[in-house]
């Protein structure tokens, strides 16, 4: 069974969102706009969708990994968190992280892909003390490279 997620195309000219192969985790969702990315500068790429997330899930927008591998192009808060009761446009921050070259995203390039998870809600409970763990506290690096 699948998942409905329901959507708006704000501009009619964009694609629909869509996995390049049946089975794959992401869906593909393209620029409403062209922009060139100079090196080291982001921008802010509009989809022209918009989501109805089900409550219970969330949508989690994901670097395509063929623009980081080949032109350094990645996403600033990746993953960009799209939550349930958001009605908005999809925008993407995107960054160029090549130091050298610009690129050039043009209007209908794949620019990420939007990954769909059910998300449980947290009751948190203040406690006096944490059960220990053999990891304890070490984090950041204390297991070695």
């Amino acid at each position: 069974m699948s998942l409905r997620v329901d959507f708006i195309k704000l501009d009619p000219g964009v694609e629909t969102p869509a996995q390049a192969h049946r089975g794959d985790a992401g869906y593909d969702l393209t620029s409403r706009v062209d922009v060139t990315l100079e090196p080291g500068r982001r921008s802010l790429v509009p989809t022209g969708i918009a989501v109805a997330i089900p409550d219970g899930y969330a949508g989690f927008v994901q670097p395509r990994s063929g623009l980081a591998a080949r032109h350094g192009i990645s996403i600033v808060n990746t993953p960009g968190l799209i939550d349930s009761h958001y009605r908005g446009e999809v925008k993407v921050i995107l960054v160029n992280l090549d130091a050298v070259e610009a690129f050039v995203i043009h209007r209908g390039d794949k620019i990420c892909q939007l990954v769909f998870q059910k998300v449980e809600a947290v009751d948190f409970v203040e406690v006096d003390r944490l059960g220990s763990t053999e990891r304890g506290e070490g984090g950041f690096g204390s297991t070695g490279l």
